[in-house]
């Protein structure tokens, strides 16, 4: 989403799909409380409806008298990398199943 359009909107409730929000509501709530949390797998809607998969941290931002500023939530795309890794596997069962069709005969 451009960043404009962002204006005012909340990413919890209107970009991420349902089955995501408790669980970023929850990190979001623990960053406020100084929990980080390392490696949250969501997944995001883009504008044109593509799934994107995600792969987010969140921290605590805090000014330098220690006040609490916000909560910064960094992402990282993980879907070529979940798609190629589910390729592999794919491939993997086909090889198995194959050596195993192989030695039946």
């Amino acid at each position: 989403f451009p960043g404009s359009s962002m204006v005012g909107r909340s990413l919890v409730d209107d970009v991420l799909p349902v089955e995501f929000r408790e669980r970023l509501r929850q990190v979001i709530d623990d960053a406020l409380k100084g929990i980080e949390a390392c490696d949250l797998e969501v997944a995001l809607d883009t504008h044109d409806n593509t799934r994107v998969d995600l792969l987010l941290n969140a921290t605590t931002h805090r000014h330098s008298s220690g006040k609490l500023l916000g909560v910064i939530l960094v992402g990282q795309n993980m879907t070529d990398r979940n798609r190629t890794e589910q390729e592999g596997r794919k491939n993997v069962e086909m090889e198995k199943a194959t050596v195993a069709q192989e030695l039946q005969t």
